[in-house]
């Protein structure tokens, strides 16, 4: 899975075979790929929920502390659907490739709806989900759509910077988690600069 994920995310899925993969994880069995996972679908799958489902410890550490959504302000609604991701990133250390894997994933239409899936698929954000939808049922639903296909690339691409910056050491090591918490506090003010323009409502917005 760390191979396949760091050979996707430096070259892309056309370029690379689950023969590939297998080869560059050192498996004798050209056919590890299929053997454990059945496809490359499968693995991609599991790639996604994997990190899905870290990315939900800490939604379900911050509902703990601040309650469901629909006890949080506004605010703190914001910093729920958006800090998460940062802290995984932190977690991931550096190197990491989850970002820039995502950025493929998610640019590939027969790919998109598995990460979409992984992650409303986790209790926490099934629950934000849910609680979006009924403060904004009056909305245009293709509106509604479009802004949350917005937000969705923002974060995704913004993570998949700082990933390769990192990598390619324009941020150094020593300042990787000051860079990430900066980007968490950059994002929180642009998806709500966002929301609010689009949807016209700064006290529901999330």
């Amino acid at each position: 899975m760390r191979t396949a994920e760091r050979l996707y995310a430096a070259e892309g899925f056309a370029n690379v075979s689950v023969r590939k993969i297998s080869e560059a994880a050192g498996q004798r069995n050209k056919s590890a790929v299929q053997y454990h996972f059945s496809g490359r679908d499968e693995l991609i799958k599991a790639i996604l929920a994997e990190h899905a489902n870290a990315i939900e410890k800490h939604r379900t550490a911050m509902t703990a502390s601040l309650g469901p959504p629909s006890e949080m302000s506004p605010q703190e609604r914001m910093d729920f659907f958006v800090l998460p991701h940062v802290e995984h990133h932190i977690e991931l250390g550096t190197p990491s490739w989850y970002g820039r894997f995502l950025a493929q994933v998610i640019v590939e239409p027969t790919l998109r709806r598995y990460a979409v899936e992984a992650h409303l698929n986790t209790p926490s954000l099934a629950s934000l989900h849910a609680y979006t939808l009924r403060e904004h049922r009056n909305h245009d639903p293709e509106l509604y759509a479009q802004h949350g296909v917005m937000v969705r690339q923002l974060i995704v691409h913004m993570c998949a910077e700082i990933e390769t910056d990192l990598a390619h050491g324009e941020i150094s090591g020593a300042e990787a988690e000051r860079s990430w918490r900066r980007l968490g506090k950059n994002l929180t003010v642009a998806v709500q600069g966002l929301t609010t323009s689009l949807l016209g409502d700064t006290h529901h917005a999330w």
